[in-house]
């Protein structure tokens, strides 16, 4: 039961921690801590690097101080860095039509994610640029929905490549435990994949339960999401 109790509180931090790239943001993971942190999960919370900030979180969201949709800001992870990036770098009427023109023509396949990082306008943000535009469009609501499939697409792509490299890899415990900690996020994404990703899914949940080395028989770079 400890050991369940301990993957779960390490999914919880690493869904905290991952907000900013998550998709459905606050609104998806602070259901997910509701539910999912019973008192023996909190209990492992307690001994984990920021897990109190969380349990205050979570505690915030029952007693309804936090709406559902929100976090208070000095219980942000990273200090708030990652939501803080726009309020100083302000973005000007080239860049704007530039970022529009961008979101508008998005594919949603690796092609389609180079293109829109090789934007001067998401260069210019580095590696916060999915935190800093997602901020940038709070109040353009038809472009935030359009930003929210670009950035499911890059956490699709992410988890694949991060999935495949796994499986080449011989398996450590504590390679297996972080696993069971992500298994929520793999499968809402490598599903998107179709038939490649549910037999990487498959791999992924034979590697829980097994160290053995298991040889993939899919390609490095995956499909297409569908």
């Amino acid at each position: 039961m400890k050991a369940r109790a301990s993957i779960t509180a390490q999914k919880l931090l690493n869904l905290y921690r991952q907000e900013h790239v998550i998709f459905g943001g606050w609104v998806a993971v602070n259901k997910i801590f509701v539910s999912d942190a019973a008192p023996d999960v909190i209990a492992e919370l307690r001994e984990l690097p920021t897990g109190r900030m969380l349990i205050q979180h979570i505690e915030n969201l029952r007693s309804g101080k936090t709406p559902m949709d929100s976090i208070e800001r000095d219980l942000l992870p990273y200090g708030g860095m990652m939501n803080q990036t726009v309020a100083t770098v302000p973005l000007t009427p080239g860049e704007w039509s530039e970022l529009e023109s961008g979101i508008n023509n998005f594919t949603p396949d690796q092609s389609g994610l180079n293109r829109i990082q090789e934007l001067p306008v998401i260069q210019k943000f580095g590696d916060q640029w999915l935190v800093a535009i997602r901020a940038a469009l709070t109040d353009k609501p038809e472009l935030l929905d359009k930003w929210s499939v670009i950035a499911k697409t890059y956490r699709a792509y992410y988890l694949w490549k991060v999935a495949s490299d796994m499986i080449n890899q011989p398996l450590t415990e504590r390679a297996r435990a972080q696993l069971q900690a992500d298994m929520p996020e793999y499968e809402t994404y490598l599903p998107m994949f179709g038939d490649a990703g549910t037999e990487l899914l498959i791999k992924l949940r034979t590697f829980i339960s097994s160290i053995r080395h298991t040889d993939p028989s899919d390609g490095e770079t995956g499909p297409n999401p569908s």
